[in-house]
């Protein structure tokens, strides 16, 4: 297709294995280049969720309303988009009737009118608000299919009841969620963003929230193909232990597979424009003889239904009885590592500092500070430095005393970014696709 971005698939690993080696880590680098203008554009939906609760009263709902409508006026003409207000039910408040609308001078002016209506007042309820989100953009298959959805408080809804919404709308379309205030659980808002290959955010002051609004519209409008998978094949005895994307933030994909036949999986990867993501794929293959080269996973970058193949390339295992190649870890995979490991310090972290343990979270996160400046993750180490000092000389760690509850909130959402490694990681020179061929760089036009 002529008409959509050029895709690149950049393979980093190291592919010794040492004598029966199972594991197989790879990086894979993905970027999307020479996206579309407005022109072009790819047909899109949106539907904006504000939370209309009672906690949201005064100035958090009067600017709620005014970043709705930049959110609004950012779309392209053309756009269907519709408003909900979530209190403890789901209403859409615009536009009247059935489904959505298209935006242009008339629908804006009158969603407008339908804001300036939004009052505060009722409970949290979530899954009920992603539920209707779903249902509006159900009828538009094909469509870049996204909804923004802000909150102040905490989801009134039980565990199960949550979960069912989620997965209910996994798929379906993809969801950037906003905290606003000090109030609301970073955790809510990040299971919605892997559950609907968004981002989750902290909105620190209401007077922010209409930038924010605009930028995620904006991105949106940015993408030119609706839906990429990654196929991944594994050999006979071969599975994918996980698929997780790495950068520009955390996001756990192994769950997500959808079977293609026995041997190959498709993994969601949402709506692309031009951008980069990063990807740690591991593989597990029955062990071969030293000496023995195989493919250990055949990864395809394509579009879902048509199949068309955007990119593909190879991971491949080799066995040795050279432990310097075998004990050698490729730069992307050690990398990659550290960034996810520098999560999981954060959450254990701030976890411990919530349950009383200082002496667990001082060591968490003290060890996240250090590992977060050596990676060159700095706005993380910016963040880490409001919760936790840490002594140059010494290396001693420690944690403040007085710590602002949205420093903490910051430090939690941020956690999920990443910082992407320094020059290049790929290693080699394209894949003509055929099982029994290696290569690690791969563009399809």
């Amino acid at each position: 297709m002529s008409d959509q971005p050029v895709f690149t698939l950049d393979i980093d690993q190291n592919k010794y294995l040492a004598a029966g080696g199972r594991e197989i880590h790879a990086i894979l680098t993905v970027e999307a280049t020479g996206a579309p203008g407005t022109d072009g554009a790819v047909e899109a939906a949106e539907v904006i969720i504000v939370d209309a609760s009672g906690s949201m009263s005064g100035e958090k709902i009067a600017e709620a309303r005014r970043a709705a409508q930049t959110a609004v006026e950012t779309l392209r003409d053309g756009v269907h988009f519709a408003i909900v207000s979530g209190t403890h039910e789901a209403i859409k408040i615009f536009p009247e009737g059935r489904g959505m609308v298209r935006a242009d001078a008339r629908t804006r002016q009158q969603a407008w009118g339908a804001l300036n209506r939004l009052d505060a007042g009722g409970g949290t309820a979530i899954g009920k608000w992603l539920r209707l989100a779903a249902e509006l953009l159900a009828d538009h298959p094909g469509a870049v299919r996204h909804a923004i959805l802000l909150t102040d408080g905490q989801n009134n809804e039980d565990e199960r009841t949550f979960g069912a919404a989620l997965a209910h709308c996994a798929g379906g379309f993809v969801c950037d969620s906003r905290g606003v205030g000090t109030d609301w659980a970073p955790a809510e808002l990040r299971k919605v963003a892997d559950a609907l290959l968004g981002t989750s955010g902290f909105i620190r002051r209401p007077e922010e929230l209409a930038d924010d609004f605009r930028a995620m519209v904006e991105t949106t409008m940015g993408k030119a193909v609706a839906e990429v998978a990654l196929r991944i094949w594994t050999p006979q005895n071969g599975r994918v232990r996980y698929l997780k994307q790495v950068s520009p933030t955390l996001a756990e994909l192994t769950g997500m597979r959808s079977p293609v036949d026995q041997l190959t999986g498709d993994y969601p990867t949402g709506a692309w424009g031009a951008e980069t993501r990063v990807y740690h794929l591991c593989v597990e293959v029955a062990p071969g003889a030293v000496g023995q080269e195989i493919r250990g996973a055949w990864v395809r970058l394509v579009v879902p239904g048509g199949g068309e193949v955007l990119a593909r390339g190879n991971v491949l295992a080799q066995w040795t009885d050279d432990l310097a190649l075998s004990t050698r870890v490729s730069p992307g995979v050690a990398h990659y590592t550290g960034q996810a490991e520098l999560f999981d310090l954060i959450q254990e972290g701030l976890g411990a500092r919530a349950a009383g343990d200082l002496d667990t979270a001082t060591a968490r996160l003290g060890r996240a500070r250090v590992l977060a400046e050596q990676s060159g993750n700095e706005e993380t180490a910016r963040l880490l430095a409001k919760v936790v000092e840490v002594d140059p000389g010494t290396g001693t760690a420690r944690l403040r005393r007085s710590v602002d509850r949205a420093d903490e909130i910051a430090l939690d959402t941020g956690s999920v970014r990443t910082a992407r490694m320094r020059g290049g990681s790929g290693t080699g020179t394209g894949d003509p696709g055929d099982p029994g061929t290696s290569g690690f760089r791969s563009a399809t036009g």
